[in-house]
């Protein structure tokens, strides 16, 4: 219950604090580019349920037929105004609507595509058992995750065989000291690195 609260409190916040720079982001989405402000795409939540993950468009139309995965800033299918967005993590902003809804949790791990679940181990799929969240210690840790996979030759690879698993054991770690103390400490070291106040 304190958890949801908190969701609730700190969704309103910064969706509150940040509506005039989104409003200001959405048209320039829409002045550069067709294919909708806002990018649709379902994710795995709680229990393995599918849901719409909300997220600023910050790559051309229909980008993720050619690969699910984004190697680095140099992608050409991130439009300009989706390099600076994605830099500053702005991107995201529209999952505190996702938390408002109830699908999203602000600290949790991050929802992966059904795609990336199916791969799961049974021991794995116990991430699953929470609320997938904004942020998490496997964010911060693969904060520039794009420009890791950008200088991989085979990025699929690279992550199914490399990152995934580490994040999901970054996420098994934290399951098992979860607690609204560690989901603070989470959300402050996010704005910090975002802010550029945290260089780790």
């Amino acid at each position: 219950m304190l958890k949801r609260l908190l969701d609730i409190f700190v969704s309103l916040i910064a969706l509150l604090l940040f509506l005039p720079f989104g409003l200001l982001i959405a048209i320039v989405i829409a002045l550069e580019s067709r294919g909708g402000i806002l990018y649709f795409q379902e994710r795995i939540g709680k229990h393995g349920k599918p849901f719409q993950l909300f997220k600023f468009r910050s790559m051309r139309k229909n980008a993720d037929k050619s690969g699910l995965l984004t190697v680095g800033m140099n992608d050409k299918r991130i439009t300009r105004s989706g390099a600076f967005i994605r830099k500053y993590k702005l991107d995201e902003m529209p999952q505190f609507l996702n938390v408002l809804m109830g699908t999203m949790s602000i600290v949790g791990p991050r929802p992966e595509v059904k795609k990336y679940t199916d791969l799961y181990s049974n021991e794995q799929r116990k991430i699953l058992s929470v609320k997938p969240g904004i942020t998490d210690y496997a964010s911060l840790e693969y904060f520039n995750e794009s420009e890791i996979l950008g200088k991989s030759s085979n990025p699929e690879k690279s992550y199914i065989e490399e990152i995934m698993p580490d994040k999901i054991r970054i996420n098994q770690k934290y399951l098992k000291n979860s607690g609204i103390f560690e989901d603070l400490k989470i959300i402050t070291l996010t704005a910090s690195k975002i802010l550029g106040f945290s260089k780790k």
